[in-house]
């Protein structure tokens, strides 16, 4: 069998990709072993992803189009608009057919105006006048007012009018931006609700219902709601800026406005009216999305957050805390003794965020602790291991921070708290200019005496998979890893003193990273994979990731399985990999596992050989596409502890290759089957094994 040079015959698109990776989302919202509005949240996690889809990747393709790409080009763009535009009506079938029934029947409404009694009527308008009104300032369309700035993603109204203006010049158009402050949905009091019933009503009804209200004099003949999706890739020139945090500062205060990509208008908006606004914002007719329902579905959240659960019927999870790793780690020991004996895993969310914090808190107050050095990318506007960093400083620690000022969407929040920490005398750097630090590092220096009461310096490092974020901590799988290694923690210095520096230090021994080392060595140990199967050796590939992109590596993947290994892929997202076409890749199989928990975690396992030697396991930052390979600071490291290594094998892959509950395997076309719901969860297993309920 000869080996492919390259994998363009089996890739499939990324956009398209993505788009079935938010298909498989959406599934879970028809389980009818997730609770519902558990359901509710997953239609509103769709509208979330898709939100981002249209301000980035669309916005790219869009681009790539209209500056000459070609008919190939503009080919891929109306087959991704197509896949879009399916998707989007399956969502709202799903929100109008399924989820909102279904908790209708529990009593739980969203009541329209039509629906609502006379004594809730009666409270919306109170409501509309006291709260929401006084925050409306129509504006009429006429030479002197233009069509008003429409930021994205913000609710507006445009409407039609009869009759004459208070000035007596012609203008039938009107426009209606509804504030950000005001909440979208609105719980009606429960003694005007039937007994055992939760009603609420939306914004968007809520105005509609009194939208006459505010044109007085005057008939509105028609109107819909609409939204606007703009791009909202930051296009920031860093080799042409002095300061790029204040750049990036201006930056944010035009992303709102930035070209229009997507517009959404209620499926009854008159054909003069979405084309008036499709003229507007200079968009083609295949950008026009009509739903059946509100234009922002995010903002349902709202409703799951105020709806109280039912007795004896959850319509949420049941609460989970992981557990303290106890038996490795007991709550009151000091980190640094316990990891002057051996490393420690944390596989989060089964296993508490808290240890990592305990581990910063425990460096701040150790007066033997004389230097922090941490990267930052998506911490949070509101962090405690900032405070703590803030902390150190203060306390005359030498600490350091690798803000990653183009963390997307985290922008603000990383600028602020990088201002934070310049005024209290932390070292504040913003990586390289053209390189995302994605990377997950926290490194501390400690002073301690050896055996012979003479002081030195020793390291210790807390590696991981994900951010440095609790609260995401315990919507994401990641795996967190803790370690005193010399070897590690050497490395690990060096990486923050090149970044800081911007000169060479000496290669890592140990850690693997992007852009210099990570693809290299992947897809050399990829290549004796290769060679082993062609020999015939034990071989075998297991990568867990959230996207597989990256063509080099997928090609590498192709030669080891043409060559004869097995490739088992664990791939959440987006997988451009086409498996299972005869004769090229009928030795891979690829899963996505969607459940309760976000899955993240990045682990490596590669085996080319009969002895302990042929085999490395790595826990990586990286995803395998090309941006993470090429245009970032990332991580791996390998994990050398015997014991934690058949854990993170134990744990991170075994369960999820035989997951029968909620993992899906992608078929030779691009599409995603679920062969069954009712085997085991990789998830829930986890959970049991390590979680403790918040009623134990």
């Amino acid at each position: 069998m000869s080996l492919v040079s390259a994998p363009e015959a089996v890739l499939l698109n990324r956009e398209q990709a993505i788009l079935e990776f938010n298909r498989r989302v959406l599934a879970q919202a028809q389980r009818s072993d997730v609770p519902l509005l558990e359901r509710l949240r997953y239609i509103t996690i769709v509208s979330s992803n898709l939100d981002e889809f249209f301000e980035v990747r669309f916005a790219d393709v869009l681009e790539s189009t209209l500056s000459g790409g070609g008919e190939a080009n503009y080919s891929e763009l109306v087959a991704v608009a197509s896949a879009a535009h399916a998707l989007i009506d399956e969502q709202y079938a799903v929100f109008n057919e399924v989820v909102m029934p279904a908790l209708q029947r529990q009593g739980i409404a969203v009541v329209n105006h039509a629906d609502r009694s006379p004594a809730q009527r009666e409270w919306v308008a109170r409501f509309f006048e006291q709260q929401v009104r006084p925050l409306l300032i129509p504006v009429g369309l006429d030479p002197a007012h233009p069509f008003p700035q429409v930021a994205n993603k913000s609710l507006n109204f445009i409407v039609r009018l009869g009759g004459r203006a208070a000035f007596g010049r012609e203008s039938s158009i009107a426009i209606v931006k509804v504030p950000r402050v005001l909440p979208r949905v609105i719980r009606l009091p429960p003694d005007l609700c039937p007994a055992g019933q939760q009603h609420f009503v939306l914004l968007s009804s809520v105005i509609r219902a009194h939208l006459e209200s505010l044109f007085p004099g005057r008939t509105v003949e028609s109107f819909s709601q609409f939204r606007v999706t703009r791009d909202s890739d930051l296009d920031v020139d860093e080799d042409d800026v002095t300061n790029l945090r204040q750049a990036l500062r201006t930056g944010l205060t035009t992303r709102h406005f930035g070209r229009a990509i997507r517009l959404e208008v209620v499926r009854s908006c008159p054909e003069d009216l979405w084309r008036l606004l499709l003229d507007q914002f200079q968009l083609p007719e295949a950008a026009l999305y009509r739903v059946n329902g509100p234009v922002n579905l995010v903002r349902l959240g709202q409703l799951i957050d105020q709806a109280d659960d039912l007795p004896g019927h959850a319509l949420r999870f049941a609460p989970y805390e992981g557990s303290w790793p106890s038996g490795r780690l007991g709550r009151g020991r000091s980190f640094f003794e316990v990891l002057a004996e051996r490393d420690i895993m944390l596989h989060h969310p089964f296993e508490c965020f808290d240890p990592v914090v305990e581990f910063l808190r425990e460096a701040v107050h150790d007066p033997e602790v004389l230097a922090i050095r941490q990267t930052i990318y998506r911490t949070g506007a509101q962090s405690v291991l900032m405070d703590l960093l803030l902390e150190a400083a203060r306390r005359g620690k030498e600490v350091t921070a690798v803000v990653e000022l183009k963390a997307r969407f985290d922008e603000e929040a990383n600028i602020n708290w990088a201002e934070r920490l310049e005024s209290v005398g932390a070292q504040v750097v913003y990586g390289i200019v053209g390189l995302k630090t994605h990377a997950k590092l926290l490194l501390v220096t400690r002073r301690e005496l050896n055996s012979k009461g003479q002081a030195r310096l020793r390291r210790y490092v807390h590696l991981s998979t994900g951010n440095y974020n609790p609260r995401t901590a315990k919507l994401y799988t990641d795996v967190g890893y803790l370690t005193a290694d010399p070897g590690i923690t050497a490395d690990a210095d060096g990486i923050f003193q090149q970044i800081a520096s911007l000169t060479r230090v000496k290669p890592p021994k140990h850690l693997l990273t992007a852009p210099f080392v990570l693809h290299r060595r992947l897809l050399k140990q990829l290549d004796q994979v290769a060679q082993a199967a062609a020999a015939g050796l034990p071989t075998r590939v297991v990568v867990k990731c959230n996207a597989l992109t990256d063509d080099a590596l997928i090609a590498g993947l192709l030669r080891a399985a043409q060559a004869g290994a097995q490739v088992e892929l664990i791939i959440r997202g987006a997988c451009t990999l086409r498996p299972g076409v005869p004769g090229v890749s009928e030795n891979i199989r690829v899963r996505s596992v969607v459940g309760r928990f976000l899955e993240h975690t990045r682990v490596i396992y590669l085996r080319w050989g009969p002895s302990d030697d042929d085999e490395v396991l790595y826990l990586s930052s990286a995803d395998w596409m090309s941006r993470n390979m090429e245009r970032r600071i990332e991580l791996a490291w390998p994990v050398n502890d015997l014991k934690l290594r058949q854990r993170v094998i134990d744990e991170c892959l075994v369960p999820y290759l035989h997951d029968a509950c909620d993992a899906w395997t992608l078929q030779a076309d691009g599409s995603y089957l679920r062969e069954r719901t009712d085997g085991p969860s990789a998830q829930r297993a986890l959970m049991q094994r390590f979680g403790r309920s918040s009623t134990d």
